[in-house]
């Protein structure tokens, strides 16, 4: 009788287990799948970042880049999202971008999720999401919530030091899978070497005028609501973001650091002849390590209690009111942002416009919302 229990309690114990791996099995697959824009009304082509950069075909590094193009002959404009998907205004912007732009002169190239890898795994040790929704014009929809590095799938061990390509810069061995070190990157180097060389590639080969990183930031983080630019843009980025205050919109303006390699502002700069490298923060809860719990309310509602209690401790580096800083305001910020900047460059470069219009600002994200529609919910009106 007693051999029989513990012959029942192993066989239930034994279905238990391979009931969570196959439970869990699924659920690893399922966030796998990256979702895309749908196809906006300029949307001209749809290629893959192994069309600039053969090394990724066939890997999980590869990625969809919109190319919207005008009607009149103009300037080039690329823009990143997801170089950390765990930075969703950056990603929400290029799909807002992509769903709403018509553009009349240039191309713009859009890579929504630059680092696909990432966009496929999270980090659970940090306690975040997987995904969350938002209900569009075409129904209910799902985006990810993913990770600031590569997929440990994709690549894999990390080094104890990871030695930046070609500057010889040391940084921490985890870096290695963080995109925005790896630039210029090449084509024998690893999948996230691979990944930004193929954006350098693009920039090179499609003479791209100015480009954007969309990134967000811990409140408590210095450069916050700011830009961050290559000095041969400085007088771009000065013009766009004095059009930006004098519009509203809080923004500081630094210089790229020479020292410091591996960055897209700095990169794009130095190994490519792009007239303006930008990139540019959002005030993010998610990102800090002061922050409570991961939750929806703070991930797309910009609030978080900490953050209020840390506000009073002066701790943070941005203003903490009760609305904190949604989506919103986040993507009305970077879409300004493009706007302001570009306008700058077609002043600077009369003969290489890039010239396009549909695309909600800060005004029609943020400003015209109200406070109940600010949390995801007021941008997903202007989402296919």
């Amino acid at each position: 009788m007693e051999k029989n229990k513990k012959l029942i309690s192993g066989v239930l114990c034994l279905v238990l287990a391979v009931a969570i791996i196959v439970t869990t099995s699924m659920n690893f697959l399922a966030v796998r799948e990256v979702p895309y824009p749908m196809m906006g009304p300029s949307v001209s082509e749809v290629k893959m970042l192994s069309d600039w950069n053969p090394n990724l075909k066939d890997t999980n590094g590869d990625t969809p880049v919109y190319i919207l193009k005008g009607e009149k002959e103009g300037g080039s404009m690329l823009i990143l999202g997801g170089t950390h998907p765990n930075e969703p205004s950056g990603y929400m912007s290029a799909t807002l971008f992509i769903e709403n732009a018509v553009v009349e002169q240039g191309t713009v190239y859009v890579i929504p999720y630059v680092n696909h890898s990432a966009a496929t795994h999270n980090d659970p040790g940090e306690g975040n999401l997987q995904y969350f929704t938002l209900t569009t014009k075409s129904g209910e929809r799902t985006f990810r919530f993913g990770s600031r590095a590569t997929n440990p799938i994709d690549q894999w061990p990390d080094p104890d030091v990871y030695v930046h390509y070609p500057s010889g810069q040391q940084l921490s061995g985890s870096e290695t899978r963080n995109i925005n070190r790896a630039y210029p990157g090449r084509p024998d180097g690893n999948l996230t070497e691979n990944m930004a060389y193929g954006v350098m590639e693009l920039i090179r080969n499609e003479d791209i005028d100015i480009g954007f990183d969309l990134h967000e930031a811990s409140p408590e983080y210095p450069v916050i609501n700011a830009t961050v630019s290559h000095q041969v843009s400085m007088d771009i980025a000065s013009v766009g973001c004095m059009n930006l205050l004098m519009g509203g919109i809080e923004m500081s303006l630094e210089q790229s650091p020479t020292n410091f390699h591996g960055l897209t502002h700095r990169e794009w700069g130095d190994a490519s002849d792009i007239r303006a490298a930008i990139l540019m923060e959002t005030a993010n809860a998610s990102q800090g390590r002061l922050r409570g719990a991961t939750t929806i309310e703070q991930v797309l509602g910009g609030r978080d209690k900490c953050y209020t209690k840390s506000l009073e401790l002066g701790f943070l580096y941005v203003p903490w009111e009760e609305v904190g800083h949604p989506i919103e305001e986040r993507c009305g910020r970077h879409l300004e942002g493009i706007k302001q900047y570009s306008l700058a460059h077609n002043e600077v470069n009369p003969e290489e416009p890039i010239v396009y219009s549909g695309v909600p600002g800060y005004q029609e994200l943020y400003l015209d919302a109200t406070r109940e529609e600010l949390d995801g919910t007021h941008l997903a009106k202007f989402l296919m």
